[in-house]
């Protein structure tokens, strides 16, 4: 099986790339466009592996994409590339709605030529895999409720309604065309790899500096936490076992607000590297919130963990306390990337 994975050299592409060579000896294929929360490293790993490839394509380039499935012979394709910042959603909305509107109809469009042209049974066989978020079902009260395939959209930020626009097109390429679609919305997702502007490696890294640990509004905004590895251990069922036409949602059952996460990742770090000036709850600060900020999210992952078999693996304390000792000991990955491309503060989470 040779799969087609988009964006792979970001956070959770190339978890994903990872473990598909790595773990169940599938052949790669991944195109990336390389931006600015890209990292070729993310995949040193794999990258001499006969089983990988990589291709510098951006996914709006149709003619492009087209001509890599057509001559890598894709059985499916994984679709996470995506613009994922909220802050930097609200700050200049057009990318998003560049790469995750027009690229993901540049993407489906390519996918559907290269679907018509396939023969039997590998047409059959062929899977378009889109990856979401939970963002698009907007957000929950602080004391009660899921998010359920079912759950109706309704998203908040420039970021997540360009989601659920792309949400729609999928299936919408799979009732009008028959492109076979499987989709996936998944909850907070942190690990080893993060890029340094996101809340979590953004905490561990300044907490480690002994600077300033920014929080939006009082931090009581909770999120459902999902280790990277486990969401890819997911991903690969949905695309590869998923029913076509259906969707599914993919959390961790881990909430915590963010003060609490921030409060964690602080007391983790006093417990390994000591500051000499005490606990670095001291170093918590509260900043003004964000535009539209979301209270609350929370997956209800039954269909998934009945109809695939999947469970996470990772609690938020193992999961966090893994991601806290990658950090430390991977400065090599994360300074240059936080050097050459990253000088603010803003504390994000990531989506696909």
């Amino acid at each position: 099986m040779k799969i087609m994975v988009t964006g792979g050299c970001g956070f959770i592409g190339s978890a994903v790339c990872r473990h598909l060579v790595r773990d169940l000896g599938i052949d790669v294929v991944n195109i990336d466009k390389l931006t600015y929360a890209a990292s070729e490293g993310s995949t040193a790993e794999i990258a001499g592996s006969p089983r990988y490839s990589f291709y510098k394509v951006d996914i709006c380039e149709r003619d492009a994409v087209l001509k890599v499935m057509q001559e890598e012979g894709i059985d499916a394709v994984m679709h996470l590339a995506a613009e994922s910042h909220v802050d930097r959603s609200i700050d200049g909305p057009g990318e998003f709605i560049q790469t995750n509107i027009i690229g993901t109809f540049a993407l489906l469009q390519a996918a559907r030529s290269y679907h018509a042209g396939l023969p039997e049974p590998k047409k059959s066989g062929f899977r378009f895999h889109h990856v979401s978020t939970d963002e698009v079902f907007g957000d929950l009260p602080l004391d009660g409720g899921l998010f359920i395939e079912e759950t109706p959209y309704k998203p908040s930020s420039p970021y997540s309604a360009s989601k659920a626009a792309s949400d729609h097109l999928a299936m919408a390429w799979h009732h009008t065309y028959g492109l076979p679609v499987v989709l996936s919305n998944c909850s907070n997702n942190y690990g080893p790899y993060h890029f340094p502007e996101k809340l979590v490696p953004l905490m561990i890294i300044n907490g480690l500096e002994g600077k300033s640990l920014p929080v939006y509004g009082t931090g009581e905004n909770v999120r459902d936490w999902l280790h990277v590895e486990d969401h890819a251990r997911a991903l690969a069922l949905v695309v590869t076992r998923g029913r076509v036409g259906q969707s599914y949602n993919i959390g961790g059952r881990n909430e915590r607000s963010n003060l609490k996460v921030v409060e964690t990742i602080a007391d983790t770090l006093d417990e390994l590297v000591p500051l000499n000036t005490g606990s670095r709850r001291k170093l918590i600060t509260f900043v003004g919130d964000r535009p539209g900020h979301d209270l609350r999210y929370a997956i209800d992952a039954t269909k998934i963990e009945t109809e695939l078999g999947w469970r996470a693996r990772e609690t938020f304390d193992t999961g966090l306390r893994k991601t806290i000792d990658w950090y430390m000991n991977n400065g090599d990955w994360w300074q240059p990337l936080r050097a050459s491309r990253y000088t603010g503060q803003r504390l994000g989470t990531a989506k696909p």
